[in-house]
């Protein structure tokens, strides 16, 4: 194993897992570890686990995953006891690695379905402000459930991937009936996602206490948005075509247990939510997130700085509430959390937000304005948590906007 790097996303602390593939080669399942993937293929004909490692040549992690929480973080537990020892089976064992930079990472799981919260009270109260009543930003539910809506999973692409300018129907208050045309207010959310790691049985709610059990694993979460299409198009049945063009994924799924170290406490809920939504301990996570804008041939712009820990409405609480009713869920399921955002507008995880629904253009590193995004641009998601001298990285998610 070569040295991490100072600052890495990809230490021993974190040993996230992904699909990624070299050149001729089938993919199959990788830990990133520093600028190296431990092929976990090769890791697996040594004998050296006690289950059916043949999940390790599998181009999805869902096989993986279905093992259960007992078989996967032991299988990790035991990869980073090894790579710490100086005379384990891994030490040196280069034939084990990949260069990182060199591989072609995919899309980690085979995604069922897909379900976008609405997590953020700065967010919705944002967007409520710019929609409906700025007096009444939220609705009456708000506060009493997670809001979420059904995705399209088959539009979920892994990061990298090029996001094509949609076309729907648009109406604007000058127009007196919509047209057919491309997206003029192409616009980004920030947010994370957490995947199943295991099934649950139709008619049987998950509660608070046992939702991290079902939780695999967290990634970065861009879901791409319309706001034009969008508007017209939301009422009343909320996201339709603004939503189900694209969502971007990074390769890299995070373990629950890795975020261990950067559990805090969220916003105080008020009022106090139903029984079944309760929850004990600390149930947010510290992780930090920017968002940067960079045109075709010019230099890179933060445009936000955010973190996790701003939710609301938490995993444990989403997952619960998803459940209640007996929908039961599967490995490889993902759920959104919703555009994060902060406080105040340095903090803003769409540009709906920052620019005030396209009022007010802001300006990037070169000079050129910006209100939604034009051709050419791509946004790039980080995050990131640093405690004392663990860190823990999500790599980033990427993708550039076509015609």
């Amino acid at each position: 194993m070569s040295p991490i790097p100072p600052n890495s996303d990809f230490t021993l602390h974190n040993l996230p897992w992904g699909i990624f593939s070299m050149p001729g080669e089938s993919p199959r399942v990788g830990i990133a570890v520093g600028d190296q993937i431990l092929d976990m293929s090769k890791v697996g004909e040594m004998g050296l686990f006690d289950f059916d490692t043949s999940v390790f040549y599998e181009d999805v992690l869902n096989p993986f995953m279905a093992l259960g929480k007992e078989v996967t973080n032991g299988a990790r537990t035991q990869v980073q006891e090894w790579l710490r020892s100086k005379d384990g089976p891994l030490t040196n064992r280069p034939d084990l690695f990949e260069d990182r930079l060199a591989a072609t990472m995919h899309l980690p799981v085979r995604i069922g379905d897909y379900t976008d919260f609405y997590s953020s009270i700065e967010h919705a109260t944002n967007v409520g402000k710019l929609y409906r009543d700025p007096d009444n930003a939220l609705l009456p539910n708000w506060r009493h459930l997670p809001v979420g809506y059904h995705g399209r999973a088959s539009s979920i692409v892994v990061s990298g991937t090029p996001i094509r300018r949609p076309s729907g129907q648009v109406k604007t208050k000058a127009m007196d009936t919509p047209e057919f045309r491309a997206s003029q207010n192409l616009d980004f959310e920030l947010e994370m996602g957490f995947l199943i790691g295991k099934d649950s049985t139709l008619g049987e709610p998950i509660s608070t206490a046992e939702a991290e059990d079902y939780i695999f694993g967290l990634v970065l979460f861009n879901d791409w948005s319309a706001r034009d299409i969008q508007k017209w198009e939301y009422v009343p049945l909320g996201p339709f075509l603004g939503k189900n063009f694209a969502s971007s994924m990074s390769p890299w799924v995070v373990p629950l247990e890795a975020l261990e170290p950067f559990r805090i406490a969220g916003p105080v809920q008020d009022p106090e939510v139903l029984p079944y939504l309760q929850t004990e301990g600390l149930n947010n996570y510290d992780i930090k997130l920017e968002v940067s804008i960079t045109p075709k041939g010019g230099p890179e712009t933060i445009v936000s700085h955010s973190n996790f820990g701003y939710m609301y409405w938490n995993m444990a609480q989403q997952l619960a509430h998803h459940t209640v009713n007996g929908c039961n869920v599967r490995v490889g399921d993902l759920m959104a959390s919703g555009t994060i955002s902060g406080k105040d507008a340095a903090s803003y995880g769409s540009l709906l937000e920052i620019s005030e629904g396209g009022k007010k253009p802001f300006l990037l590193a070169d000079g050129t304005p910006r209100t939604f995004l034009e051709d050419g641009d791509t946004v790039v998601m980080r995050g990131w948590g640093e405690k004392g001298d663990i860190r823990i990285g999500f790599g980033a998610v990427s993708g550039q906007i076509t015609e």
